[in-house]
Formats: structure tokens, sequence, C-alpha cells
């Protein structure tokens, strides 16, 4: 794959110095989930690699929620972003023609899907959703895809109202995975969802995800913690760049993204969110289940 994709792109070598007279800069925007600062760190090597390819300053911008991100895409003002399927589905309904998927994350075992995790204090004594009546649930943010689209709509489903009271004595916002893993863990709520690729350890964190990212980070330890539920597989969500970007840039940054496991497999940890196999082109193909998930939040 990766031969094809640098015999297709192999002319985007030679034109840096034309990129840089098409842009005076990249902006690159990074989704909420955790702090600014730590995703800062985990992108700036992804940055510098970009700035030299293009010949060109690279931004990076970290807003406090996916929406920054999502409006940074629809406005111009962010050309490319890794994206939530949610938040990638939110931006095609609001502008089918503002951005398109390049590349996908791959996972160890070559799938390129991840699940929505439910997850409580060990010591709760909550195991399941069943021992979650009359407790507080936490959600991420409402354009994420596994920390709020898709357990909102499975764990209604599966019988258990999403409205404050009913079921759960309250529903609310935490403002980012990284928020939910330390609300739940500080006890500040009774249980959440994150993001994880479900391969690995649960002691690890799984091999990638948010709860990857909170046991680096020495956040927490998963010992600590216990899985409650599980959604059904859910598409990784996409690197994405705006279509109105000089087709050479945008070659160029997918050829980078693509080879960036191969080259500089430290970095693509970072960028990644863990252990992965590799960045593989994608489609919009692979999102419409979402989109139409999306659409029916709205109607």
């Amino acid at each position: 794959m990766k031969k094809l994709i640098a015999a297709a792109l192999a002319s985007t070598m030679l034109v840096g110095a034309a990129q840089a007279q098409e842009i005076s800069e990249f902006r690159l925007g990074i989704l909420g989930g955790e702090n600014a600062q730590d995703r800062l760190a985990s992108n700036q090597c992804y940055a510098e690699k970009i700035a030299a390819a293009l010949g060109v300053e690279v931004k990076i911008f970290t807003p406090a929620d996916y929406n920054g991100v999502m409006q940074g895409l629809l406005g111009g003002t962010i050309d490319a972003a890794w994206m939530g399927a949610s938040s990638y589905a939110g931006t095609y309904i609001a502008d089918p023609e503002a951005v398109e998927p390049v590349l996908v994350k791959q996972n160890a075992d070559g799938s390129i899907g991840y699940y929505s995790i439910g997850f409580a204090r060990a010591d709760s004594g909550v195991t399941s959703l069943d021992d979650l009546k009359g407790k507080e649930f936490g959600f991420g943010d409402p354009n994420s895809t596994s920390g709020y689209l898709i357990p909102s709509i499975e764990i209604a489903e599966a019988g258990y109202s999403m409205e404050p009271g009913d079921y759960f004595s309250d529903v609310v916002f935490t403002g980012g995975h990284e928020q939910t893993i330390v609300a739940v863990n500080n006890g500040d709520v009774d249980a959440g969802v994150t993001w994880a690729d479900g391969q690995g350890n649960w002691e690890d964190g799984y091999n990638s995800g948010a709860l990857r990212k909170a046991v680096d980070a020495g956040l927490v330890d998963m010992n600590d913690l216990v899985q409650i539920w599980q959604s059904n597989v859910i598409p990784e969500g996409p690197f994405v760049m705006r279509k109105a970007l000089p087709q050479s840039v945008k070659d160029s940054v997918t050829e980078l993204t693509a080879n960036l496991w191969e080259e500089d497999p430290d970095c693509a940890y970072g960028v990644a969110a863990g252990d992965a196999k590799d960045f593989i082109p994608v489609t919009h193909k692979e999102y419409e289940s979402i989109v139409a998930a999306r659409r029916s939040k709205i109607n």
C-alpha cells in the first residue's frame, strides 16, 4: 500500500517551493479530550514534519471542545485535523464540500474500529448499567462519537433512559474524554464513557485510546477502574483536510502521514493515542452510518 501511495504522490516531493507560494502557513487542529498542553506535546513532532515537507510554518490549534475544530474546518481557519467519526459527520452535514477524509488509524489486528467503553470505580460496587439506577452518568462532549453519540443511542435502545432523572439521577457532560476519566476516578460522577480500541490489556488502558493516554500520563491506575459496558464497533475517526487546499499540499501531508509509523513510530504513537499498526486510506463511505446516526439525533 505504501509503495502505491508513494508512486501516486512521487511528484509532490519536487514541489515544496511551489507549495510555500500557494499557502503561507498550515493550521493543524487537535480535538479536545485531554488538556491542551498534552495535545500539543503529542503532536509537536508531527507538526514539525509537516512544516519541513511544506516549507511553511505549521500552527497547532487546540480548541477547548470538539466544536472548535469543526467550526475551524468549516470556516477555513483550520486546514486539517484528526476527527472523531461523529465530529466528521457533523462537519459533513453542515457542508459536504468543506473537508475530505483521507486516512484512518489501523489497529494492530488490521481493523479500523474502536469502542465506546463504559466504566466505573472498581470499589463502587457498580459492575453493569443495571447498578446505575439513581446514579450520575457522565458523557464527554456532544460532538464525540464514543463520548456521546453512540452510547446515548445504544444505551437508550437497551432500555436505560437518557433523560436526567428517569433512570440515571443525572446525565452530564464533563467536557472531554480525559475529564470523564478523571471525574469517574475521583468519584465526581458514578460512571462514564470513553474510547478505546478494545485490544490489549485493560490494565494498560488497552492498546490505544483515551484510557491508554490517561495511563501514560499517570492520571489513573486501571486496577482502580472496572469496565461496565461496551458499544458495538465504531469506525475510527478520519484524518481530514479542507478540500480547498492545493492538491500538492494535500498529497504531501497525506504521504507523510501514511508513512509515519514506518519512519517515526514514537511520533506516530502520540498522534494515534497509543499503539497501532498504520495509517491507511479511507473514504466518506466508511462514515455513512455515523452520518445517519447523527442526523437521527437532529430530527
